[in-house]
């Protein structure tokens, strides 16, 4: 209940920041957010885009909160999804099964190069205490520009060499189905694929043996080895399981939000999910719900900027406000724990001096 109520109010907070912004450029806060709502809500067709848009970012914040819980950061999220979209986009490229059991296969391979990637940094922290954050920024790049290679070298598009060649509709996380539910949205099934994997995240950190000891060793790793349990055994796992989830997002954008895989980008999700992680207070349902905010926020950004005519670089900078403000959880949660430990010991020192007086 504390987290929920810290997280409403950092997204207060960033909606206030926003609107101050909007106020001095000389929009309406009021009327700039009830366009940006309604770009991202007005009708069906744009709630399917939200959702797809958000889709991605569940997942690359479980990934960061995953690694959290074990005192670890992992800033390679991105290199992740990058690997992970490579390996499902080869694999629908390549092969011609039935869709099931190709889209099984395309899940798969994107959970295997997504948690390999990650397990490198992982064994590198374990084995020879190298920091995680310098080890993922690395393998961002590596990831970078093996992709660069890759693509243009084995799976060149048509038309461009920048990007690949597309997926055939049938290889895609699309659906005709749920397309026509959402009137011509690109929503896709990668969001069931997100919901199952919040509760098998929520379950594998709250009701498993695994779980504890990853949490336990994030709060105290030596108190951790000194009641027996492998250390190092569980960052290595701690970062398998996160790339994993992020090679799970990099399979919902390149395979489902879009049909083919461009060179030359970082996927923002893998970085936007630090603050979507921050936000839902590293709890599985509190990242997908916060994904959803994020998905809201890109979504409507567009109409917004259309309706109240100021600059994509403003309207840009007024959702940067706003998502900067909203990862700010960490810092109020601190700002409360302060004032709640100032309170305590004045009540501390009142009750004694209290009591003497009376006597």
């Amino acid at each position: 209940m504390r987290n929920t109520i810290v997280s409403l109010i950092s997204i207060v907070l960033g909606l206030i920041a926003g609107g101050l912004l909007m106020l001095f450029i000389g929009a309406n806060p009021i009327e700039g957010y009830t366009y940006l709502f309604q770009g991202a809500l007005r009708n069906i067709s744009r709630l399917g885009d939200t959702l797809a848009t958000a889709t991605p970012l569940v997942f690359t914040g479980l990934a960061v909160a995953f690694a959290f819980r074990t005192g670890l950061f992992n800033i390679g999220v991105a290199g992740q999804m990058l690997i992970g979209g490579l390996a499902a986009t080869a694999v629908g490229l390549t092969f011609d099964f039935s869709r099931p059991i190709l889209i099984l296969l395309m899940v798969l391979a994107g959970i295997i190069g997504g948690g390999l990637w990650a397990f490198i940094p992982g064994l590198l922290k374990a084995r020879f205490n190298v920091h995680e954050v310098v080890a993922t920024i690395m393998m961002n790049w590596i990831a970078y520009w093996t992709v660069y290679y890759i693509v243009p070298g084995y799976f060149k598009g048509e038309f461009l060499e920048t990007e690949s060649r597309k997926l055939a509709e049938g290889n895609t996380l699309r659906t005709p189905w749920l397309t026509e539910m959402f009137q011509g949205s690109y929503i896709n099934l990668g969001l069931f694929f997100a919901v199952i994997t919040v509760i098998i995240v929520a379950f594998i950190i709250n009701k498993t043996t695994l779980g504890f000891e990853l949490k336990a060793v994030g709060f105290n790793r030596h108190a951790a080895e000194y009641a027996g349990m492998k250390v190092n055994r569980n960052i290595i796992l701690s970062m398998l399981i996160s790339g994993a989830l992020a090679g799970l997002g990099g399979v919902a954008l390149y395979t489902g939000n879009a049909s083919s895989m461009q060179i030359g980008i970082l996927p923002s999700q893998g970085f936007d999910g630090i603050a979507v992680a921050l936000l839902g207070a590293n709890s599985p349902v509190g990242v997908f719900f916060a994904a959803i905010l994020f998905g809201i926020l890109y979504s409507g950004t567009g109409f917004m900027n259309a309706m109240i005519e100021i600059p994509p670089e403003l309207a840009n900078t007024i959702i940067a406000i706003i998502i900067y403000f909203a990862a700010t959880s960490v810092l109020i949660h601190r700002l409360l724990n302060k004032f709640r430990k100032t309170r305590s010991n004045a009540n501390d020192v009142d009750g004694p001096v209290g009591k003497k007086g009376e006597a």
